[in-house]
């Protein structure tokens, strides 16, 4: 979950809402009212979206005359042209702002991008950071957030991994970036996680990375991914590092039980739906004001109201995972700020007290917020990439020392 105006919702919320609005349709004497209402406010949208979109970058960024660019950036994102039409116009202003995690040099490093067909039938985009002058230490294979791809921040973090030694791996999930499939639209939690698998199986059978050691690295809902590939895959990965990891939802955010009936009942008839009510996410997950503003360059994140099964198909993915956590076994770094009101860091150290694993550690972050890598002062993201990177050698070392 991350990035721009993503948004994290409340369940509960979304089934009052449907509530409230089926009362609307039954005064049906206003039907012709409402449309024309609704009708005038879509274009009033409209005319906003677009006086708004150069106020959302700094001046000079994007030319007010530009309308080339202005289309591209205004354009539906649902299907997946338009986000790759808009990836490629912008991914050079992207890499060129003044965050910390880009700038670690590209000296040392090849990049290669491909989009790949799975077995289902979808282009999945691929991506991958090696370094050229050694063989890489282990490979990481990343498993990114709700609202986030591995083409924007994703990148910087990627490069530093790169820059000590680690050959990185990802791919967007189908319906997010610039993977085919509607955006942001989950009908099965277990198809993406067989989707990872696979992609990340057929890398790891490649002779050139076939006897590295693997680890996972899975940042909110991407930590769910992980630990759900581990459960699948109980001897495939050499350990995982978890990032604010999306194990269980705050009890606040849960419906009871029988306003989750009306949710599932929904999601059977308009699972599409982008209905579920939300908040900004750039502010609960950004602690930094400016690198707030930085979210604003993630052009092809997920900025819509959730969709009614996506919704539902995350909250089942978490009562699974909580209901398992003793099942996990692999080496585990589990990283969360104390202050993350996205995802509760107490589900955090549910996750390290009950896992099963004999080499596992949790680490607290005092007064951070959920994007520890991309939202907090530059300090912090340099401790918090320095931790993932001290828990590779490590744990890179012993795998390569007891494999001698």
């Amino acid at each position: 979950m991350a990035m721009r105006s993503t948004k994290v919702c409340s369940l509960q919320g979304l089934c009052f809402q449907f509530q409230v609005v089926n009362k609307k349709k039954k005064k049906k004497k206003k039907n012709s009212v409402v449309q024309f209402n609704f009708s005038e406010k879509k274009k009033k949208e409209e005319r906003e979206l677009k006086l708004s979109l150069s106020m959302k970058f700094p001046v000079g960024v994007i030319d007010k005359n530009n309308e080339e660019l202005h289309k591209v950036l205004n354009a539906k994102m649902d299907q997946v042209n338009a986000r790759r039409l808009a990836r490629q116009a912008f991914k050079d202003i992207q890499l060129g702002i003044d965050h910390i995690l880009f700038k670690t040099p590209c000296n040392g490093l090849k990049m290669k991008e491909s989009f790949e067909v799975n077995s289902r039938g979808l282009e999945i985009f691929c991506k991958s950071w090696l370094p050229t002058a050694s063989r890489p230490k282990a490979a990481v294979f990343y498993c990114h957030g709700y609202g986030d791809t591995c083409t924007f921040f994703f990148e910087g973090i990627a490069r530093k991994l790169v820059s000590s030694g680690y050959g990185v791996f990802a791919m967007d999930y189908p319906g997010f970036g610039l993977s085919e499939g509607l955006h942001c639209y989950i009908p099965s939690f277990d198809a993406i996680v067989d989707d990872v698998m696979e992609q990340y199986s057929k890398i790891k059978e490649n002779p050139e990375f076939h006897s590295l050691p693997s680890f996972l690295f899975g940042q909110s809902m991407g930590g769910a991914i992980a630990l759900k590939m581990h459960l699948k895959q109980r001897k495939a990965w050499d350990g995982a590092i978890l990032v604010a990891p999306m194990c269980k939802f705050a009890d606040d955010m849960v419906p009871p039980k029988f306003l989750t009936q009306v949710l599932i009942g929904m999601a059977n008839v308009l699972p599409k739906l982008k209905l579920v009510p939300q908040k900004d996410l750039a502010e609960a997950a950004f602690r930094d004001l400016k690198k707030r503003e930085m979210t604003a360059y993630n052009v092809v994140a997920y900025k819509d109201k959730p969709r009614v099964l996506t919704a539902v198909q995350m909250l089942k993915t978490t009562q699974e995972i909580e209901c398992r956590l003793e099942e996990v076994s692999l080496p585990l770094l589990i990283l969360h700020g104390e202050a993350d009101t996205v995802t509760d860091p107490s589900v955090s150290k549910a996750l390290y007290e009950k896992a099963s694993s004999s080499d596992k550690k949790l680490k607290l972050y005092k007064d951070a917020y959920h994007s520890l890598l991309e939202g907090e002062p530059d300090e912090m993201i340099i401790q918090v990439l320095s931790d993932i990177i001290s828990w590779l050698d490590v744990h890179s070392f012993k795998h390569s020392s007891s494999s001698s």
